[in-house]
């Protein structure tokens, strides 16, 4: 079992340059950021790019993995994307893990004044948009004409460190983009499907999980090729209530099959509202904590 941690982009740069070196310190296996223009209530606050952070924390770290969770095609083109996301692997020394999704509604797809697209569409344009991306990424001179994207001889050159690209983390909970993990994923991470309590919650956890074993197999694809990522901050408890309870659930998802969890820096209100300290325990019980996974 792997352990990751999302550190949102809510603080300056003299604070979070503390957190991502100290994650690194600790131990974990991977350390993420959000990737929108504004999230939630957290619109009003304060709030940072999360390509010039994730590059920022290339800097102050040299073994943890760095990704968003998720970028979106809300505000991003592949062609452009591309080139950040190869000059982040490079800078990196070939640390990215890309996490990608359909993109939702809310700030992100209202503040460029566009129109706010149903599921079908924004999944439609999800799979154009991976597609596209992973084409760029391994192949230099593409040109494109999409319904959604158009690039006329978009560059790669040189290419990411990770080869044949770097790695894409999917996020899917429904049929179709399930099966965009089955063609394009080199990891799957869902937040689950809600619930009025943990148990409800970890219930659609596991019907996910079971889904998209299936899907892979229809695919003719290795259920064992695939890296599954759970956010376990997506459940109605906050997984770093306590560190005993973190060393629980990281058991229970591994029951379920999954490879990787993701906790989150506990914030001193509103969204992963917790305490520092319960952070500095479950760190030191790291290892311990893959043995249970």
């Amino acid at each position: 079992m792997r352990i990751g941690i999302v550190i949102l982009p809510d603080q300056r740069w003299s604070e979070a340059r503390r957190r991502w070196a100290q994650v690194d310190e600790w131990g974990f296996d991977h350390a993420w950021t959000y990737d929108h223009l504004g999230w939630r209530d957290l619109v009003d606050g304060p709030w940072f790019d999360s390509w010039t952070t994730l590059t920022a924390a290339a800097g102050v770290t040299s073994r943890v993995k760095l990704g968003t969770l998720v970028a979106s095609p809300n505000f991003r083109h592949p062609a452009a994307f591309a080139r950040q996301v190869t000059a982040l692997d490079d800078v990196s020394d070939g640390r990215v893990l890309l996490g990608l999704g359909a993109g939702g509604i809310g700030f992100d797809s209202a503040v460029l004044g566009g129109e706010t697209l149903p599921p079908r569409q924004r999944v439609d344009r999800f799979a154009e948009f991976t597609e596209l991306l992973d084409l760029i990424l391994r192949e230099d001179g593409t040109t494109w004409r999409g319904d959604w994207f158009t690039a006329v001889d978009a560059r790669n050159n040189p290419g990411c460190v990770q080869q044949p690209r770097v790695p894409f983390v999917m996020a899917a909970n429904g049929p179709r983009s399930m099966r965009l993990v089955a063609r394009f994923g080199q990891g799957w991470v869902t937040t689950g499907l809600g619930g009025d309590d943990i148990e409800a919650w970890w219930g659609t956890v596991a019907e996910l999980s079971d889904r998209m074993t299936r899907t892979l197999e229809e695919a003719g694809r290795d259920p064992a090729t695939l890296d599954r990522y759970l956010s376990l901050d997506s459940a109605p408890v906050f997984s770093l209530t306590s560190a005993d309870f973190l060393a629980e659930q990281v058991a229970r998802a591994a029951r379920l099959g999954f490879t990787d969890v993701v906790t989150h820096w506990p914030r001193a209100s509103s969204w992963y509202a917790g305490d520092e300290a319960v952070l500095v325990e479950a760190a030191a019980l790291l290892p311990e904590l893959r043995r249970a996974g």
